[in-house]
């Protein structure tokens, strides 16, 4: 009597157990279910309505940019990435990637940067009949690549161009604040360098009429500066060898490059023993 009692409870234990099992299955199965239809019909809603795609990705962007601030303090900006003027020189044809390193090394700026003015001065320059390495070498020689450089005349930027005079050029970039976008300053540059170029009916010339030297017999040497760089710049980006500081012409200059170079490498070095405490590292 007993023992059927008993393996009639210990049945009915394990029916219960299967029925809270499957029920617990069924329940978790439908749950799945409808979440996977509201994912569902949420992406074809985002497809059919692309206004409602640019409110939910800023509200994700928001959310993971206030996540962000949390863990590290910092506010981010997800567009920064695309307002740098900057490129992988390691993108670059050969011809292109050469002058990037060359002229990093030479002005101590960045590659990734000047990758980018690169890659512009080898687009723009076809389309305005003028050499790569020419708009390169004004930028050289007119800013050594800083683009917020100013003359004490006004020239502005990259390539120097008298933004006062040339505003009318900078209202298709939105002003002439412009004069301070890398990008907005070749394009400008250029076009006002071919157009003293045109005027002059050559090169020099009109290098002389860019610096504002056209009326003048002396340009300082400004435009053989620009034309000795070109033709730098035209051996590096075919892979010669070029030095970075043109040899000295006097003993003194040599003797005077050497003691720079010497001061310069003294003020690198680090006492033995001893951390350099301005080194965030």
């Amino acid at each position: 009597m007993s023992i059927s009692i008993f393996s009639r409870l210990k049945r009915g234990l394990r029916t219960f157990a299967m029925d809270v099992a499957q029920g617990f299955f069924a329940i978790s199965h439908n749950g799945l279910a409808v979440v996977g239809l509201s994912i569902f019909f949420f992406v074809v809603a985002l497809t059919v309505r692309p206004d409602l795609r640019v409110v939910t990705e800023a509200k994700v962007m928001s959310w993971l940019q206030e996540r962000q601030y949390d863990e590290l303090g910092i506010a981010t900006d997800a567009d920064a990435v695309d307002r740098a003027t900057a490129t992988d020189p390691r993108d670059l044809p050969k011809q292109q990637a050469n002058l990037a390193y060359w002229l990093s090394k030479k002005y101590r700026v960045a590659p990734e940067p000047l990758s980018a003015l690169v890659a512009e001065a080898y687009d723009v320059g076809p389309s305005n009949q003028l050499e790569p390495t020419l708009i390169l070498a004004v930028m050289a020689v007119e800013s050594g690549f800083n683009p917020f450089a100013q003359s004490n005349v006004g020239a502005q930027g990259l390539m120097q161009v008298m933004t006062k005079v040339h505003e009318q050029k900078y209202v298709g970039f939105g002003g002439s604040l412009a004069a301070f976008d890398p990008v907005a300053n070749v394009r400008v540059g250029v076009n006002v360098l071919k157009e003293c170029i045109t005027r002059a009916g050559g090169t020099e010339g009109g290098l002389k009429l860019y610096v504002g030297a056209g009326n003048t017999k002396d340009d300082q040497g400004y435009a053989s500066k620009v034309m000795a760089e070109n033709a730098r710049l035209q051996q590096v980006a075919k892979g010669v060898k070029v030095p970075i500081a043109p040899p000295p012409a006097t003993a003194a200059e040599a003797a005077t490059a050497r003691l720079e170079s010497l001061w310069e490498k003294a003020q690198r070095l680090t006492p033995f023993g001893k951390e350099d405490p301005e080194d965030p590292r």
